[in-house]
């Protein structure tokens, strides 16, 4: 059979990882640290797109949202437990290795993050071993669902459109994705991606 597909594009929170810095994050902070939640949310929902964005710092996005007052811990012990909120999805990280050994795809991040939290996610779970790029909003300055990330992350990886399929957990994105001629799978779980991959010609290696 002809392989038609030779790029797959993955977002990453809610993918191969959790989600970085999500509510139940922020939630858990605000029990662990003794925060109002509702401040820290409305704080954070006003500026965290500046920071995914690349355009402020995380040490400036917590000045906004959590050391705005003097606090009992250190930023580098909040710093911490934001990043030790980052757990991988084993399965899928396998499942796009084995993919991009047996045929030889392009593999590509299109995601939504912070430069320092991209960059200790890429560090801690030695995503660059098998990522190609990474085409986050941090690094690109644009946001999904802005669909320029997309055409910029199709024009690193010179692949057409309809030679790409794209894994991503938000239906939103999903629907951008398709719009632009990329085939799009809305994650739900290991099992049904691994299945609809299949259906699109990449079956897995039993």
């Amino acid at each position: 059979m002809t392989q038609s597909i030779s790029a797959l594009f993955l977002d990453l929170g809610g993918v191969l990882l959790t989600n970085g810095w999500d509510h139940a994050g922020r939630e858990r902070a605000s029990k662990r640290f003794g925060l109002e939640l509702d401040e820290m949310e409305e704080r954070h929902r006003l500026t965290f797109d500046t920071y995914e964005v690349g355009k402020i710092t995380l040490e400036q996005y917590l000045g906004r949202v959590v050391f705005f007052r003097k606090r009992s811990f250190s930023l580098d012990q909040f710093r911490e437990f934001m990043f030790e909120q980052s757990k991988p999805f084993p399965h899928m990280m396998e499942l796009v290795r084995g993919l991009k050994a047996r045929y030889g795809l392009k593999i590509a991040v299109v995601s939504n993050e912070g430069r320092e939290l991209t960059e200790y996610r890429i560090r801690r779970f030695a995503l660059n071993e098998f990522i190609d790029f990474f085409i986050s909003s941090c690094f690109v300055h644009f946001r999904k669902p802005d669909e320029d990330i997309f055409r910029i992350a199709l024009d690193i990886a010179q692949t057409p459109a309809d030679r790409v399929v794209y894994i991503e957990d938000r239906p939103m994105f999903v629907q951008v994705a398709q719009s632009l001629g990329i085939t799009a799978i809305h994650h739900t779980g290991y099992a049904a991606t691994r299945a609809k991959l299949a259906a699109l010609g990449l079956p897995a290696a039993e």
